[in-house]
């Protein structure tokens, strides 16, 4: 049988993950990397070491199934997107760490643009407002910073690029220098409707166009890899996606109007918009889904801060639960007429309010609120977010929702899923697979060299399915209360 060997190239670490000739999981391995943070609270990650894991990860997988490394057939990438570095052409050695996504070191380069007023241009070309996360400001401060990088731009031997496009370079050998329409489009050097790196942005952000790898449809042949000598021949490098458009296309939301919601420490709700892009006026962003088949498909994506992070605050910091796990019955136990709300705005809220001084409440507290509704009010804040942006989503994009895929942690608690799909008037579809990101560059490039049909390969996938079961009057009396218990909440 033939294999497709993938990384999901993450935040905390790396996974190494091998699945079947049927698209099957075989065997997943994890190796994690330092999380680099200084006194200024900037986040590194060392890039030598990432790629270390990742050949680790590539031996280790292989190791576990008893697969042997000749019958992998193609290789794939998914990649924590927005993490930025610079590196020498000539030695492929990295100039700094990688500045991290959720590093802000870059906040004050941001805020000069907007001074400057270019925030409106930037969004109109790039489709994301302007902000301190994403490469462009952050490759900027290594200009800036980091003599090398200046050295090595004037001579055209700087090279500058996300995850994705550093793992190509290595794996192919130095060979290739390229990334994908999923990550270019989250540079915000990257004119996402004229499909090109932009020289206004470039110019702007002090970063020569030189530096700028090739942008390539995400299911091209990147090139050639041998992961460093274990495989006996190269194979292709033919599925490249950042990590939430990976796990988009691991969902099978390869069609306008497909939608999902990874449930993580925050959350990312991204809806497939199809080839026509449309730019968001109520705080959603708008990027590249992925080039494939030699056509580009676009997404609107909204952010939230704080949805399974909730979840664990209500364990380590207020001590109302020892596991997630005993939140789902104390939520179905909690008293039905009960109409407090927990507005989870712990540093702000994220998309569609944007109020960075915001703070969270409970409101709506009697004396019929104990344990069970506190924790109860906790995951309906999880559902009500979600839903905020699917509203949006259907709104801006005027595609009519009725499925909405979702994938993380949360998703194993039915109180909660049950709940989603009521406020959110739609079928909620949780996967019997975690490892989405990872499975979608899989399947992307088991697609491309030929392995998998691209409509049957889905078909195996196994799901739990979540029907509205509240009557309309009920939902709008909750969902209102959950409206003004924000607005409580909101500075302006």
């Amino acid at each position: 049988m033939k294999y497709i060997l993938a990384v999901d190239q993450s935040t905390q670490g790396t996974k190494g993950l091998l699945f079947d000739g049927e698209g099957r999981l075989a065997a997943r391995a994890d190796r994690a990397h330092r999380q680099i943070i200084n006194e200024k609270g900037w986040v590194s990650h060392d890039p030598m070491e990432i790629l270390r894991n990742t050949l680790g990860v590539c031996r280790d997988v292989l190791g576990k199934a008893g697969v042997a490394a000749g019958d992998v057939e193609a290789f794939g990438i998914s990649n924590q997107r927005e993490t930025s570095l610079m590196w020498d052409r000539e030695t492929g050695k990295p100039v700094c760490d990688a500045i991290v996504w959720q590093c802000a070191r870059a906040a004050e380069i941001a805020e000069l643009h907007e001074r400057a007023g270019e925030a409106d241009k930037i969004w109109k070309k790039t489709g994301l407002r302007l902000s301190p996360y994403f490469p462009a400001a952050k490759l900027q401060w290594i200009m800036e910073h980091v003599p090398e990088a200046r050295a090595l731009a004037s001579r055209g031997m700087l090279a500058a690029g996300t995850i994705d496009t550093w793992l190509v370079w290595n794996l192919t050998e130095g060979h290739q220098f390229r990334t994908d329409y999923s990550n270019a489009a989250r540079t915000q050097l990257f004119n996402s409707f004229g499909l090109m790196w932009d020289k206004d942005l470039l110019r702007m952000f002090g970063i020569p166009e030189s530096a700028m790898p090739e942008v390539s449809m995400s299911d091209s042949v990147f090139g050639m890899t041998d992961l460093g000598g274990l495989l006996p021949k190269a194979v292709p490098v033919c599925g490249v996606l950042g990590d939430s458009n990976g796990a988009l296309f691991g969902q099978n939301c390869r069609k306008s109007g497909g939608i999902k919601a990874t449930y993580g420490t925050g959350s990312s709700v991204m809806m497939n918009i199809g080839e026509k892009p449309v730019l968001s006026e109520s705080g959603l962003v708008t990027s590249i889904a992925w080039g494939i088949g030699g056509k580009v498909s676009y997404v609107l994506e909204g952010n939230l801060n704080y949805t399974g992070a909730v979840i664990t605050w209500l364990k380590d910091e207020m001590h109302l639960i020892s596991s997630a796990g005993e939140t789902e019955e104390l939520a179905e136990n909690a008293n039905p007429k009960d109409r407090s709300y927990f507005i989870p705005a712990f540093t702000g809220l994220g998309a569609p309010y944007w109020d960075s001084e915001a703070t969270g409440l409970f409101t709506g507290i009697t004396r019929t609120t104990g344990r069970n509704e506190m924790v109860r009010a906790c995951l309906d804040s999880i559902a009500y977010q979600i839903t905020d942006l699917v509203k949006i989503m259907r709104k801006e994009s005027g595609q009519a929702v009725r499925r909405l895929h979702v994938d993380g942690g949360p998703t194993a608690n039915r109180y909660l899923m049950q709940f989603q799909a009521s406020m959110a008037e739609t079928d909620v579809i949780v996967p019997d697979l975690q490892e989405l990101s990872g499975m979608g560059a899989a399947y992307l490039a088991g697609i491309s060299c030929g392995l998998y049909d691209s409509e049957r390969i889905f078909e195996h996938v196994r799901h739990s399915v979540y029907r509205p079961d509240m009557d309309g009057e009920t939902r709008e009396l909750l969902y209102g209360g959950w409206k003004k218990a924000v607005a409580q909440a909101l500075t302006h």
